[in-house]
């Protein structure tokens, strides 16, 4: 089985367009390949399951333990024919940027994963070795098999790469020219979604075609053979699905990990896709809500004028649907949103608080967060891993939780009740007992709802 994880010396250096060249080129050598990523995002997976046409799934040690991350990973790879892993920032950049602790190279530590490591070469030339050979000797092992050279004219690659063979001993693997018709943008949480793409489709044909051309495939192939992974180390019984959880998913609501959604359903959960921005009401017979993160505010006239679903949504959480609502969900469930331009929306009115732009990420990074109360998805005094990422605040942000950083920076947050609990952390659900805890709640409700 052929299994790389692509990392790179910083964020910037265009592992996104590299993982999306070489899963499309993959594919259309037959592979069947599937995708992972690196840390706490939502953006990157999207353009992964674009090319594939399948999930994309996060792997986070600090959301989760080494064998959960080694279960998820043989799980998600398990029937693919290559498994492509895209890192984030830095190779060895992990929590607080002071540890490898949740870095790239932590995982392919843990999953024993062979690296290619992508490299701009920008305005530097024999400083590359350099760079790469000190990124050689930091970590044993470093695990970097090979080097890819991105955004590289053909010239520049004739005279860098026996260069950087000679002086790393790493193979170079080839190259990705520029290919500008390829290219696409970013915004305040990163890349635009792969939805809002113009013509996503012939971009990815582009730079698989670009692959095909100036990848070394013989010598990728033969550093990146391995065994597939073991069997999964996460024993988890699906159940027999009971219960209906309605989860938003449009392009407002598009920040759920697949992992979360997966152990949902394994957890007896039929997943009802809905839609907060078009659709007039909640789907029938649902008997929990999942609002996830996302970009409510570049959609807030629209999930505002959307009234009747507004109503129905504030409507169920008063009758006690089992709710569950993260950072975008959260802005949803309060009383106003101001959106990108300044304008103030009315939203669902759940929740006290008024949505405001700030300007600036807010609370960004990992965090551990502490349950003060027994609420739907907590127990008092637990713990659990989180992460924010957002660039709105809310006036009203809950005291019901307590969030802390490494660093031992901390603050209150989230609402939460026997039913409810939104918030602007992002939880990381598999591996944890939230799912089963979730759709019992949801199961309650629902046979309550049916015997009145």
């Amino acid at each position: 089985m052929i299994q790389f994880l692509l990392a790179a010396p910083n964020s910037g250096s265009g592992k996104t367009t590299l993982a999306c060249a070489l899963l499309a080129a993959l594919k259309n050598r037959g592979y069947a390949p599937c995708a992972f990523k690196c840390g706490p995002d939502y953006i990157d997976p999207m353009f992964h399951r674009a090319v594939l046409g399948v999930e994309s799934h996060n792997l986070d040690l600090f959301f989760s333990s080494p064998e959960t991350a080694r279960g998820l990973y043989a799980s998600g790879a398990a029937g693919h024919g290559a498994a492509v892993c895209e890192g984030a920032m830095g190779f060895y950049d992990g929590l607080s940027g002071t540890s490898t602790t949740a870095s790239a190279w932590q995982v392919a530590d843990t999953l024993n994963l062979p690296v290619l490591l992508v490299v701009r070469p920008k305005g530097a030339s024999l400083t590359l070795a350099a760079q790469i050979k000190g990124l050689q000797s930091f970590r044993t092992p470093s695990h970097l098999a090979g080097i890819l050279l991105n955004d590289c004219k053909p010239g520049l690659y004739k005279m860098l790469a026996p260069m950087l063979e000679a002086e790393t001993g790493l193979p170079v693997a080839g190259f990705l020219p520029p290919v500008p018709e390829a290219a696409i943008g970013s915004r305040h949480l990163g890349l635009y979604t792969a939805g809002e793409v113009a013509d996503l489709q012939q971009k990815i044909a582009l730079l698989a075609q670009a692959a095909e051309e100036n990848i070394h495939w013989e010598k990728l192939l033969s550093l990146c053979e391995q065994p597939a992974p073991a069997a999964a180390q996460i024993k988890q019984e699906h159940k027999k699905q009971c219960v209906k959880i309605a989860v938003a998913r449009d392009e407002a609501f598009c920040f759920a990990y697949a992992e979360t959604l997966e152990a949902l359903t394994a957890a007896g959960a039929e997943i009802v896709s809905f839609s907060p921005v078009r659709d007039p009401a909640l789907p029938e017979g649902a008997g929990g809500l999942y609002l996830p993160g996302g970009y409510p505010e570049l959609h807030a006239q629209a999930l505002s004028e959307n009234t009747s679903m507004r109503q129905s949504i504030r409507g169920a959480v008063a009758a006690g649907l089992p709710t569950v609502a993260e950072c975008g969900g959260f802005l949803y469930l309060g009383q106003t949103l101001e959106d990108a331009e300044g304008g103030i929306w009315p939203m669902a009115g759940v929740l006290p608080g008024q949505g405001v732009k700030v300007g600036r990420l807010v609370r960004f990074g990992y965090a551990t967060l502490t349950a003060r109360v027994d609420s739907l998805l907590f127990r008092a005094g637990e713990q659990f891993p989180v992460h924010e990422f957002h660039h709105w605040d809310s006036t009203e942000n809950g005291t019901a939780l307590t969030a802390a950083k490494a660093n031992g920076r901390q603050w209150a947050c989230g609402f939460a009740n026997e039913h409810f609990y939104a918030g602007f952390p992002h939880l990381y659900w598999a591996g944890t007992p939230l799912p089963e805890r979730f759709v019992a709640a949801a199961e309650s409700y629902q046979n309550k709802r049916g015997s009145l």
